[in-house]
């Protein structure tokens, strides 16, 4: 049956359509849209499901990353990717980890909706470049352009990136113990000295508009933050986007989610997101996939 194809496949999908719009939100329309576009096809038509949803995605995807393009620039304050609880052994596959963290879907927003596409599909789920000319309606060499151009820009503005670990996980709540303490020294002393801090309220909520860097500056910020919270506030850690995470609940109510890169034991950078928009799926959490291939 279709349903059993897309259902089977549904987890993939949905990894491919929220790399290349860095939305759950977004990603879900593109698979409901691409669902009705299986379903309207005979299956017994179709020698290889996988593969074909797989292009029916991508081709959605590109549209929709187009038509929310002006949406992204009239964004108020700073725009962060749309935070997805993953599951802690999603850091067993580091490339998987890697594709999902919020600096590398920052990065994977400067580029181009072609370039992201080519990018995603060739440098994390492994699709060969003849594939992803199939997919996007191009010749396999003008993808090969593409895949080299798209590879260039990424590497040289990727951040380090360490998976989600216990040791990591440590580090943000000997952080976050020590600003809830006011112990100052031990808050700077777990910040690298390069620290960037971004904070997304979409102009909904009350965030920092634009990013802070250094520790000093970080520190007074997250000092303050902590002491506006009330006593009903309660801090829960979880993983999101492959990094340890704090989720800050009032009530029944997340008030916002703040994900923290850490390397070699120090914090290298914090994003908070507060924008009510963007929380709507944080409870639960979201299977990934790569279809068991590897990049080549």
């Amino acid at each position: 049956m279709a349903e059993d194809a897309f259902t089977e496949h549904r987890p993939l999908l949905f990894t491919i359509a929220y790399e290349m719009l860095g939305s759950a939100a977004d990603a879900e329309d593109v698979l409901q849209e691409s669902y009705l576009r299986w379903s309207a096809v005979d299956p017994e038509e179709v020698e290889h499901p996988r593969a074909y949803l797989v292009r029916v995605v991508t081709r959605q995807a590109l549209n929709h990353r187009r038509a929310v393009r002006a949406r992204r620039e009239d964004y108020v304050g700073t725009w962060l990717p749309e935070p997805i609880r993953t599951a802690p052994d999603v850091s067993d596959d580091a490339v998987l980890a890697e594709s999902v963290s919020m600096a590398m879907l920052l990065v994977l927003e400067t580029l181009n909706p072609t370039e992201r596409a080519v990018f995603v599909l060739h440098d994390v789920f492994g699709y060969t470049h003849g594939e992803i000319a199939a997919s996007i309606g191009r010749n396999e060499a003008a993808v090969r352009q593409i895949a080299h151009r798209a590879r260039r820009h990424v590497h040289a503005r990727r951040r380090r990136f360490a998976p989600d670990s216990a040791a990591s996980r440590e580090v943000v709540r000997r952080f976050l113990h020590a600003a809830a303490t006011g112990e100052v020294q031990t808050l700077m002393d777990l910040l690298a000295p390069d620290a960037v801090q971004l904070s997304d309220g979409g102009g909904k909520a009350v965030a920092a508009r634009r990013p802070l860097t250094g520790r000093a500056d970080i520190a007074r910020f997250v000092l303050r933050v902590l002491r506006s919270t009330t006593e009903d506030t309660r801090i829960e850690y979880a993983t999101y986007n492959g990094m340890p995470a704090a989720r800050f609940v009032t009530g029944a109510a997340l008030d916002w989610l703040v994900a923290f890169e850490v390397h070699d034991g120090r914090i290298t950078g914090l994003y908070g997101v507060r924008n009510p928009d963007k929380l709507h799926r944080a409870e639960h959490v979201l299977p990934l996939d790569r279809g068991g291939r590897r990049p080549r």
